[in-house]
């Protein structure tokens, strides 16, 4: 080991290693904290900790390390909360926003109401869980911080029906998700034809689990009942695979930005990138909006939505691929509000088009900081003004992190 150094960890990076400078260069330790010193040994050898931070703890899960869920479970709270901070001051001063950002937002453990799991069939061995961090191992879990419980609570029975919803030595994707109507499972595992006697069987056990939905291989075993979320006095229907906020703390407090932060005089409101209508539906308490999504799916499940409530104000939902097909200055005239709500991928078109347009207010939430940094910078540049930016920790324990601001002209 006569080429080992000692080194000294200064900060973390943004996906939570430890980052020592040696030889003028940067390098990064996975699982390292400042202030740790650390050996780091020949190539070939893997880093060892000489000394532990006063903010290291010890992982309350015992996958923590070999499950990919999370990266975060070995830092004290002060330091994980200032981690995500970190993560999104460095988002806005990548690109020379001195941004206000507020302090984060935590949430709840045990709060995580859909899980993508993998699931592996090996006869009648069954794994379920998700995967080893970089890598295609299938970690089999037994707890979890994040899921919410009815979720872990039903694993055991989840790998009883995969006997016979999982074809023998094979493996798919698991989706199962938390409603105010019951749990929805899919096993979404390409196409397997079932014996009447086993969807028989498969009906009793999800019938035993109070399951309301069950899909195995986009065919619907059992409805118990309509897999429905509520969102602003609305009820919506959540097929499987369209996008629903993590949290509902999350979504609760998002929704609660947005809503304030129309202008008070507002009457006509576009929700762009609006899926299910997380925004819509509450925005519509208020004002009339217009809500825009490519996913055709998602605008079918709106407008049901919109069919059966009651009390709101006019809501007309439009599909429309606003990455090729942005609404123009022109178009964007109609509204006194924009609420931009894109994917990880960011608005760049969109946010170019906003800023030539005149649209006094665009309220943005975003799951990716440097996405919103970006289009923040596009926006600034031509005259709007943004507000602190309060970010909200939807994505616990890993490198994600929600953010919400306002945009004034």
């Amino acid at each position: 080991m006569a080429d080992a150094q000692d080194a000294l960890v200064e900060r973390l990076g943004g996906k939570g290693d430890g980052i020592v400078t040696t030889g003028g260069s940067e390098r990064y330790i996975a699982g390292a904290l400042p202030g740790e010193h650390w050996i780091l040994p020949a190539a070939g050898e893997e880093p060892r900790r000489l000394t532990d931070s006063p903010d290291r703890v010890a992982p309350a899960c015992i996958h923590f390390g070999t499950c990919g869920g999370c990266m975060a479970q070995h830092m004290s709270q002060p330091l994980y909360l200032d981690w995500k901070h970190q993560i999104v001051r460095d988002a806005f001063q990548h690109r020379g926003i001195a941004a206000v950002v507020e302090p984060v937002c935590p949430m709840p453990l045990h709060s995580r109401r859909r899980a993508f799991l993998g699931i592996e069939r090996n006869g009648s061995e069954i794994r379920i869980g998700f995967r080893q961090e970089g890598q295609h191992a299938l970690v089999d879990i037994t707890q979890c911080l994040l899921l919410d419980p009815a979720i872990m609570g039903v694993i055991p029975q989840l790998k009883t029906m995969a006997r016979i919803a999982v074809p023998d030595k094979s493996s798919g994707r698991l989706i199962v998700t938390k409603l105010d109507t019951g749990l929805d499972v899919a096993f979404d595992n390409g196409h397997k034809m079932l014996r009447p006697e086993e969807r028989a069987v498969l009906a009793k056990m999800a019938e035993t689990a109070r399951i309301a939905r069950l899909v195995v291989a986009g065919d619907a075993i059992v409805v118990r009942s309509e897999p429905r979320l509520s969102l602003g006095g609305a009820e919506v229907d959540v097929p499987p695979s369209l996008f629903l906020q993590a949290l509902p703390e999350a979504e609760r407090q998002m929704i609660e930005f947005v809503v304030a932060a129309l202008p008070k005089k507002a009457k006509r409101v576009a929700d762009l990138f609006s899926g299910l209508g997380t925004f819509t539906f509450p925005l519509a308490a208020k004002v009339q909006v217009t809500a825009f999504d490519s996913d055709r799916r998602a605008i079918a499940v709106l407008e049901a939505a919109v069919r059966r409530a009651t009390g709101l104000k006019p809501i007309e939902a439009r599909v429309r691929d606003l990455f090729r097909e942005p609404l123009s200055p022109k178009e964007l005239e109609a509204f006194d509000a924009v609420v931009l709500d894109p994917p990880r991928a960011g608005a760049a078109e969109q946010a170019e088009r906003l800023a030539r347009s005149k649209v006094p207010v665009v309220i943005a939430v975003s799951c990716a900081p440097a996405t919103l940094a970006r289009d923040a910078r596009t926006l600034i540049d031509a005259g709007y003004k943004m507000g602190p930016v309060t970010p909200i920790d939807q994505f616990i324990f890993s490198p994600h992190i929600e953010a919400v601001t306002v945009f004034r002209r």
